[in-house]
């Protein structure tokens, strides 16, 4: 499955979900679900490899020093588990017949330009990382996920989801665990597992806003929307606005995400419950951007992309820690009496997170 400790695979669908299936759906939802998880030990041996050769940090010095230009290679794992599989289209080549390649392709582009344009990052890693992606991982696999190198896309059931590559915020969303490994490396464990998977989630939806050209009224703050296929009860799999009502439905269950820390879930299942209790700092987020208004990314994103490139905050960094710190970001890119720093530390505490006297503190 996709919820490994010391050597992650992060997957857009969380294990729970997958679950879920196993001890509700029909026979074939069943096996579908099984078979998901059953590439646990696949997965970790492909992670496990690309750590002990140094991870991001090797990629990180090969392309060091790169202008910033895409290098997007899509791969066709032609419903095998071996990656990457056939290259079926390369940058600059003009699409082809298969739409989860060229949305793949897209998505790949789509996530570039945005925190090039953004934030100045010259791809995942800031160093030009060529981005690759494989299409049609499996059979009927109900998931995507960054391994550590690449995307990979199942093509889904099609009877409890639709194609993967369907999703632009699902893309942004994974590409940037690429991010949050090269900057902050969270552990992926408790809250700042939890951390983890929120900030993916912000970074995905604000990858679709921009494409969109969505100011944060006009968003939907939804991930996953249009991956739930059609017969399924819910609109997504996250909702950042109002977390806990994405989907309410006989096979996948209810939506267990809390939106503040009277709700936080205690748990020893998904590495302490990374993509359950991601809904309250993903709340947090929605809250700031709400209150800012106009284009999420330049103000409420300016200060996570800050907070994530932060010395300050470690590996195993808890939700208290990271709030502090985007007060503290929020001052110093802002002013210490700042609309923004205002909008930020009245978020945290409307979800039940302490913002330290320090982080108060007009001189911080």
């Amino acid at each position: 499955m996709c919820n490994l400790h010391r050597n992650p695979i992060f997957c857009i669908l969380p294990p729970h979900i997958l679950l879920e299936i196993a001890k509700n759906g029909s026979k074939e939802q069943r096996d579908h679900a099984l078979h998901a998880l059953s590439l646990d030990s696949t997965l970790r041996t492909s992670r496990l490899t690309f750590s002990l050769i140094g991870g991001m940090k090797v990629a990180h010095d090969m392309a060091a020093g790169a202008a910033p230009h895409k290098q997007r290679t899509i791969f066709d794992a032609k419903h095998t588990q071996n990656l990457p599989g056939q290259t079926v289209r390369t940058e600059g080549q003009a699409a082809v017949a298969d739409k989860s390649v060229n949305q793949a392709y897209d998505g790949l582009g789509e996530t570039f330009d945005f925190y090039l344009a953004a934030y100045n990052r010259n791809s995942i890693d800031n160093a030009g990382l060529p981005l690759n992606a494989s299409v049609h991982f499996g059979k009927d696999y109900d998931n995507a996920f960054w391994n550590g190198q690449q995307m990979v896309f199942g093509d889904g059931d099609g009877v409890i989801f639709n194609d993967f590559t369907g999703c632009l915020d699902v893309i942004g969303h994974e590409l940037t665990h690429g991010v949050t490994g090269s900057e902050a490396n969270l552990t992926y464990q408790g809250q700042s597992g939890a951390l983890n998977e929120s900030i993916s989630d912000v970074f995905g939806s604000l990858v679709k806003q921009y494409a969109l050209h969505q100011t944060a009224d006009q968003a939907d703050w939804l991930i996953g929307a249009g991956l739930l296929a059609k017969g399924i009860h819910g609109i997504a799999l996250r909702s950042m606005k109002a977390p806990g009502t994405a989907y309410d439905d006989p096979t996948l269950g209810k939506d267990p995400q809390p939106a503040d820390m009277a709700h936080f879930v205690h748990t020893g299942q998904d590495n302490g419950g990374v993509h359950t209790n991601s809904g309250i700092p993903n709340r947090a987020f929605y809250l700031v951007a709400a209150s800012l208004g106009g284009n999420a990314w330049e103000k409420a994103g300016q200060i996570w992309y800050d907070t994530i490139q932060d010395p300050k905050l470690k590996p195993s960094s808890s939700f208290a820690t990271f709030a502090n710190l985007t007060a503290l970001n929020a001052a110093h890119r802002y002013g210490s009496t700042s609309t923004e720093r205002k909008a930020v530390t009245d978020a945290w505490t409307k979800v039940g997170v302490k913002i330290t006297a320090h982080a108060l503190a007009a001189n911080a």
